[in-house]
């Protein structure tokens, strides 16, 4: 392969303009050269911005897809189409970068990995979160076991009122649900790796729809219209892992709360505990005292960091576009992913039945 990629975009919208095509642009293995949305004038301006010289700008991906030297495909659109698209990409020999969450639905997210499995193509899903230095460090921590066995945490995307008012997040067709898809995806997707634990057991379920009724709300990005409001405003899932671990997730755009915390998360293990609630605190015992650490998580002695400080957005470019050159498995599993979105639909169907969801016999093949 080339050692410089030919990248696509689909879907031009806030994520593609905030996060990845201006880390994309920083890295010199990669040209950007075709770019596709609905609204055409978007993927213009995308083009106009970030494209070579020759960027093709497409209102269809299938057309795009058409495209045989196009290496590399980032799926940035609403979640409803992510199955879709992804899929279609791997089947035209593209490597394909999917944001969060994986898909709407498990059976979408499983026709992924099996269309990564069966094109031999790379698929990775957009978890930047992974990519902050308090996470890296603290994965760093876990594995090599000072921990000890994480049997219990908790994963924190708490908003106290920041619900999006913009493009489709109120949608529930197009995004499958509110705060918990959305950045409870995050939250989970941190605790399982950090847990590295994929293997939920059962899962039981809240959904909220309490405050998005309310008119001229209180909001950090405007009031929102509550005929549009059609997504929960607030959601939690108990999950029990295989082993017995417990995961507590909470989610939330809109809570009377003063607990604020997004993408974060809190563990428990025998040997010692960590949270991000105040920087990275490690806590523990030694010698019949109690310690709390905090620790410096300036550039340098931080997995991946070479004394840069580089984005988590940057680094998550980085490291996806030197995979595929170097033909190495994404930080980011696809496998792991499913798990997640697994996990989220078995707490939207929990809440809908108030019955526990089991989840032992809906693993991949």
């Amino acid at each position: 392969m080339s050692e410089t990629l030919r990248v696509a975009i689909v879907g031009c919208g806030g994520i593609a303009n905030g996060k990845h095509m201006p880390s994309l642009a920083k890295l010199k293995q990669v040209e950007m050269v075709a770019f596709c949305d609905i609204e055409v004038e978007k993927a213009e301006k995308a083009a106009a911005q970030y494209g070579t010289a020759e960027a093709r700008v497409y209102e269809d991906y299938k057309e795009l897809l058409e495209d045989a030297s196009i290496d590399v495909v980032h799926v940035l659109t609403p979640n409803s189409s992510h199955a879709e698209i992804s899929i279609a990409a791997l089947e035209a020999d593209k490597h394909v970068m999917c944001e969060k969450p994986m898909a709407k639905t498990s059976e979408e997210a499983r026709q992924m990995v099996e269309a990564a499995k069966r094109t031999g193509k790379k698929l990775t899903i957009g978890y930047n979160n992974r990519f902050r230095p308090d996470s890296l460090h603290l994965h760093k921590l876990a594995q090599r076991g000072d921990l000890g066995e994480v049997y219990f945490a908790k994963a924190h995307a708490i908003r106290r009122r920041a619900v999006p008012t913009w493009g489709v997040f109120l949608d529930e067709e197009k995004q499958g649900g509110g705060p918990l898809i959305d950045i409870g995806t995050h939250a989970l997707d941190l605790t399982l790796w950090l847990m590295d634990n994929y293997k939920p057991k059962a899962v039981m379920g809240s959904t909220y729809h309490k405050l998005g009724q309310k008119k001229d709300a209180a909001n950090a990005f405007g009031p929102w219209d509550p005929e549009k409001f059609k997504v929960e405003d607030s959601a939690f899932g108990f999950i029990t892992m295989e082993n017995g671990a417990t995961i507590v997730l909470e989610s939330s755009w809109a809570l009377n709360t003063l607990e604020v915390d997004e993408a974060k998360v809190s563990l428990s293990g025998t040997e010692a505990g960590a949270d991000m609630k105040d920087g990275l605190r490690i806590n523990g015992e030694e010698f019949g005292k109690l310690y709390t650490q905090k620790v410096d998580l300036g550039a340098g002695g931080v997995a991946f960091y070479d004394g840069n400080a580089e984005s988590d957005a940057d680094l998550e470019a980085r490291l996806w576009i030197e995979s595929i050159i170097n033909d190495t498995e994404p930080l980011v599993k696809p496998e792991q992913a499913f798990v997640v979105t697994q996990i989220l639909e078995a707490i939207y169907e929990s809440a809908k039945t108030g019955k526990a969801v089991y989840l032992e016999d809906k693993v991949l093949a």
